[in-house]
């Protein structure tokens, strides 16, 4: 036993004189400089570059062997610029003697300083490290799985590495295919002891700097990494990147973007998991708990997001986005969102839907397919929106002009986005309990959407409006060369009285009114839809006043109106009572035709009939008024009861304007007469002339 303690002390003893006589006598007898040519030719020969060492090699033994060097240069690829590929000012490695007998790899810290990559893609898109890249085709597939089989962990268990340090390292980008060029500066770069089931503390920052255009980013990231043996399961915790982006280009010539987060990944299981994510950029703050399964080979995301109210307004200023001066000075100063997503590399599910803008509340549902080609669906309920709030301010003085069914087709018809919307494959429903828009109030409006290879497809229906309801349908294609649009339009039972009030702040007729139209149109223009118009449009107003017209008036003027006198000028105060106006119009290529207005009122009845044309804005218009016979009369008024008093309308549709038909009412007054001695004049012929004579000629007539 002693013998044996003997032999083992003797062989440690050796040992130790084996290592202290390396110690000292390698540093004498190698000097690492002399091999800088043998270095130089074999990186020739293996790369078919040149490397420069202008610094000296220092060779350190025990207990770390390793080497520092100084200034390195490693010259660029043929046929490219005559910088460097590489440069580095001074470099650090070292490498644990004794756990080397035991096949443990142990490095100190890696130190970089002074590290220059200038990286290069040439027109035909080869790039300057390509010949440094070679495939190693020897190794087949099947020999990879069969390595995956016998070793159970990752070769890189028995290694530990003391940290990295890369420090002031500067990294371009020249590519000349796309005409880009991008500098990385002030690259640094540190960590704690890499090594395994440990958190390695990570640190980094650099700059962006883009020349096209002129724009630089300065980034900042920190985190703990942890990494198990089998390289399979990975951790970042308090993760941490932050940006400043600055250029003229930028909204505001700055942001900045913080972003926070744990961030697990099992490549096993293929899961990954963001939790407590964290991204603000100053005004606005997003939060998010994303779960990824199957992400290798069929990633599949979901979570809820949220994002904290802001000042959308504030915001967009300072991304220099230009808002017109709206009604409410306090629009778009709230805005939140929530939601939770479900998504795929091709589809999308937004569900639980929870916007807050303003004081308003939007809920619902989205669905997104096939993000190539997308297909929307979607569901969406809005409990009260004022419209007007976001809208520019009025001039002072302006009036809304008043929504026809036609005019509100060209109007919505002006110029269709035809690209868009043959692409558009939509298919949804909005809901708004209260809504105002251009002062018009309404609740229950619901508007259904189905749109799909160029047919664009509505309903839309108000609950109540001024009393009464509304029920209309769109359909808009965009199919053929010239785009089309078709309505279907019932207003049921309308306050008018209050709506034009509401409207254009003054109403000049009251009553209760029905309206439907029928209308189509072609093209893609305002003036090509009016031009085009087809339909029908058919209303009639019920017990109402149309203020500023009197025609009982007029007509008990008429007898002084035949003598000369001029027709009475409007007053505010004249107004005409009446029980019921209705009558029907056709619309032929932008021409509205009415041969059947009729009105009833007390004392009067009237009749009307002409043309306006869309196209031309012009009106061609003839009113015929008459009193009604009564029994007990003895005014002069009633001696002119039998006389029609008649009224062309001319001018514009905007700009109507009135004027009495002196001759046609002379005429209408006259014709009993007229036709008589007509029909006198005309016998005498046939006598005369012959029989048949007084026939023809009335054909002329």
């Amino acid at each position: 036993m002693n013998r044996l303690l003997k032999i083992l002390l003797s062989i440690v003893a050796l040992v130790v004189t084996l290592i202290v006589a390396a110690i000292v006598i390698l540093p004498l007898v190698i000097t690492p400089n002399d091999f800088k040519p043998e270095i130089q030719t074999a990186v020739k020969d293996a790369t078919g570059r040149d490397i420069t060492i202008e610094g000296d090699l220092e060779l350190s033994v025990f207990p770390w062997l390793g080497i520092s060097t100084g200034k390195i240069t490693l010259s660029n690829a043929q046929g490219f610029s005559a910088k460097n590929f590489a440069e580095i000012e001074e470099s650090n490695v070292k490498v644990k003697l004794l756990p080397l007998l035991s096949k443990e790899l142990e490095v100190s810290r890696i130190v970089l300083k002074g590290l220059v990559l200038n990286l290069a893609k040439n027109k035909k898109g080869v790039t300057n490290w390509d010949d440094l890249v070679k495939k190693d085709s020897s190794i087949s597939s099947a020999d990879e799985d069969d390595k995956s089989k016998t070793t159970s962990t990752s070769p890189l268990a028995a290694l530990a590495v003391g940290g990295i340090s890369i420090e002031h390292a500067k990294i371009s980008w020249d590519d000349l295919q796309q005409g880009k060029y991008t500098e990385i500066t002030d690259f640094n770069f540190t960590s704690g002891s890499l090594a395994f089931d440990q958190a390695i503390n990570i640190a980094l920052s650099l700059t962006v700097v883009n020349k096209e255009p002129e724009i630089s980013e300065a980034i900042n990231f920190s985190t703990d990494l942890f990494i198990n043996k089998q390289l399979d399961n990975l951790k970042l915790s308090g993760f941490n990147l932050e940006s400043i982006t600055k250029g003229k280009d930028i909204p505001g010539e700055s942001i900045k973007v913080n972003l926070l987060a744990e961030i697990a990944v099992d490549l096993t299981q293929q899961i990954l998991n963001i939790s407590e994510l964290k991204l603000n950029t100053g005004e606005l703050m997003l939060t998010a708990n994303i779960k990824g399964t199957q992400i290798k080979d069929k990633p599949s995301f979901s979570g809820p997001i949220k994002i904290n109210q802001f000042n959308l307004a504030k915001l967009m200023q300072k991304m220099s986005i230009t808002l017109p001066e709206m009604q409410d000075s306090k629009a778009l100063n709230k805005l939140s969102a929530s939601f939770m997503l479900q998504a795929t590399a091709s589809s999308a599910d937004i569900n639980n839907l929870l916007i807050k803008l303003d004081e308003t509340t939007i809920e619902g549902s989205t669905q997104i397919r096939n993000f190539a080609k997308p297909a929307i669906k979607f569901n969406i309920n809005i409990d009260d929106i004022n419209v007007d709030r976001y809208l520019a301010k009025k001039q002072v003085g302006a009036k809304t002009s008043t929504i026809t069914p036609a005019s509100a087709a060209a109007a919505s018809a002006g110029l269709f986005p035809v690209k868009t919307l043959k692409g558009l494959n939509a298919n949804g429903e909005i809901s708004i309990a209260k809504l105002k828009i251009n002062q018009l109030k309404m609740q229950g409006v619901k508007l259904k959407l189905n749109a799909n290879r160029g047919v664009i497809k509505t309903q839309q229906s108000i609950k109540q409006l001024y009393q009464g309801a509304y029920n209309g349908s769109t359909t808009i294609n965009v199919r053929n060369r010239t785009p089309s649009i078709a309505l279907n339009e019932r207003l049921n039972k309308i306050n008018i009285k209050p709506l034009l009030t509401d409207l254009q702040n003054e109403a000049r007729i009251s009553g209760i009114v029905n309206v439907n139209a029928i209308l189509q149109g072609y093209g893609n223009s305002a003036k090509a839809i009016k031009s085009s118009l087809n339909g029908n449009i058919g209303f009639n107003f019920n017990n109402g006043v149309i203020k500023g017209f009197n025609l009982q008036k007029i007509i008990d003027n008429s007898k002084a109106l035949l003598k000369g006198a001029a027709l009475p000028t409007d007053n505010k105060n004249d107004q005409t009572v009446f029980s019921i106006i209705k009558g029907t119009a056709k619309i032929r290529q932008g021409l509205v035709t009415n041969n059947d207005l009729y009105m009833e009122a007390s004392k009067l009845r009237v009749n009307g009939e002409g043309t306006a044309n869309l196209a031309t804005d012009k009106l061609d218009y003839k009113v015929k008024a008459k009193l009604l016979k009564t029994v007990a009369t003895a005014t002069e008024a009633e001696k002119m009861k039998g006389m029609p008093i008649i009224i062309k309308v001319g001018g514009s549709i905007a700009k109507p304007t009135y004027t009495l038909d002196i001759a046609s009412m002379l005429l209408e007054k006259n014709k009993d007469k007229i036709n008589k001695k007509t029909d006198e004049l005309l016998k005498k012929l046939d006598d005369k002339v012959g029989p048949g004579v007084g026939k023809l000629l009335r054909g002329f007539l």
